[in-house]
């Protein structure tokens, strides 16, 4: 662990997720006293061999009281807890949490006086837009300038993080100094039935179905880094998209087939067949319970090809990200890892 003059104190809400549990780490190797929050049925195995370094609270961020107790003292606050899902039913749920949950953390930081907040939204906050005839075949190209519009292809996800946004902004207008990145599809070693570590989980159970359209893609380490970089530097008020690159559903599916050793989706899942699709998954989600695995949303916006650029982030940081090939060689290996002693401990 790095030393430094005086331990710095932080609070990161949403700790026990992919991002959150990645940036704790990285705030202890660098020397700082880290606060999480958890409920008494949080799921902590992604802390396992760091939780007692972790001064640890009781409760979430629509728990006000809790929420104050965690945020005392600290100097910095990362806010990456939230909600993230396109399924209907969850939509009331997503909206309490992203939004008033952010709420509640801007008015303690702004009590508080915390040195800065970071908020965690996501690209989806800067809003898409359906292409006109002009740019129906082109790539969309998406920058921090982007401003807001309602449209079909914005999900309910998309929403709360841009209703969140605008706390923070709002937060920045009353004194809070504060930072805000948007990272794309995040990658990394996690839960495969949960987020987007499930769609490395559809490769790996060889699903014969990929959609149109492209993905963005950033490694979860490089979203860490990037958060303590600018948490701890002078920079604030400012936005910053965090994607490494963009690919084809098909190429990306493909590489990780190959590092999964299976047959990767070979079918296009067409226009009209993804409306199928679709339905079908909401009808079976309703019986089940079960997230469905493709939504009206992410069937629309599959569709469409969208770049988020990452020219700020990389001129203000000097910052390289890594590449697919890099990220994928360590996750799916990890994951693999994983699935094989989650076999032997189930067969013994």
């Amino acid at each position: 662990m790095n030393e430094i003059t005086e331990e710095k104190k932080i609070l990161i809400t949403g700790i026990t997720g992919l991002v959150g549990s990645f940036t704790a780490r990285h705030f202890l190797k660098s020397g700082f006293q880290v606060t999480g929050l958890k409920r008494d049925n949080s799921d902590l195995s992604l802390l396992k061999d760091i939780e007692n370094q972790i001064v640890w609270y009781e409760g979430d961020v629509l728990d006000i009281l809790a929420l104050e107790k965690s945020i005392e003292n600290v100097d910095y606050v990362v806010h990456a807890a939230a909600i993230v899902s396109f399924a209907p039913k969850d939509r009331k749920r997503m909206f309490k949490t992203n939004v008033e949950g952010t709420i509640n953390v801007v008015n303690l930081c702004l009590e508080k006086n915390i040195k800065k907040l970071c908020f965690v939204s996501s690209v989806a906050a800067l809003g898409r837009k359906i292409p006109n005839e002009k740019t129906l075949n082109h790539t969309i190209k998406i920058n921090e300038k982007a401003t807001w519009k309602e449209d079909a292809l914005n999900s309910n996800y998309a929403k709360t993080k841009y209703l969140a946004e605008m706390e923070v902004w709002r937060g920045q207008s009353e004194g809070l100094d504060s930072v805000i990145v948007n990272p794309s599809l995040i990658l990394g070693e996690a839960d495969w039935n949960k987020s987007s570590t499930q769609l490395l989980k559809y490769v790996y159970d060889e699903h014969k179905f990929y959609p149109e359209g492209n993905l963005n893609y950033v490694d979860v380490e490089d979203v860490a880094a990037c958060i303590y970089k600018l948490t701890t530097s002078d920079i604030s008020n400012e936005r910053f998209i965090l994607s490494a690159g963009q690919i084809i559903y098909k190429d990306f599916f493909e590489k990780v087939a190959l590092r999964f050793y299976k047959k990767a989706p070979s079918t296009l899942l067409s226009k009209s067949l993804t409306e199928i699709v679709w339905r079908f998954e909401a009808i079976k989600s309703f019986f089940t319970g079960n997230a469905p695995l493709i939504t009206k949303e992410t069937a629309l916006s599959s569709n469409h090809s969208f770049e988020y650029q990452n020219d700020k982030i990389k001129k203000t940081l000097d910052f390289s990200f890594k590449s697919l090939d890099q990220s994928l060689d360590r996750i799916c290996k990890n994951l693999l890892k994983k699935c094989t002693t989650d076999s032997l401990v189930r067969i013994e």
